[in-house]
């Protein structure tokens, strides 16, 4: 019985948390610019993601699209390497200590990925 209720509660946990990663609640409504350079690619689920060095040295989480969003944009885990300089658009955390982006856009090489086009507001 007690594996049970642990195990219940590992899982209400996990959702939890899932839960309050989903959606733009945590993100500033207005969207900012990051430049950098790529330094980790990971497409792993939920979302795929970026770790990006600005020119300050600090090394930011890029969230990307879920995984058909951000496939659907043309950005694949073929389509950059390490060391790939990257702009990324889009709303970074409210928390302004926590170096975190949620990319509405990411530009590699002029090409332009596009993982929700319709939050697009500058350009």
């Amino acid at each position: 019985m007690a594996l049970g209720a642990t195990l219940i509660t590992l899982a209400l946990a996990a959702g939890g948390k899932a839960f309050a990663h989903h959606g733009w609640s945590w993100a500033d409504s207005e969207q900012t610019e990051l430049e950098g350079t790529i330094e980790t690619i990971s497409m792993s689920p939920p979302h795929p993601s970026l770790e990006v060095r600005d020119a300050d040295g600090t090394l930011w989480q890029v969230d990307l699209g879920n995984p058909n969003q951000t496939q659907r944009s043309g950005f694949t885990g073929d389509t950059a390497e390490t060391g790939d300089a990257i702009t990324v658009l889009g709303n970074r955390n409210s928390d302004a200590s926590r170096a975190h982006i949620k990319a509405v856009r990411i530009t590699i090489n002029g090409t332009n990925y596009d993982m929700y086009p319709e939050r697009i507001v500058a350009e």
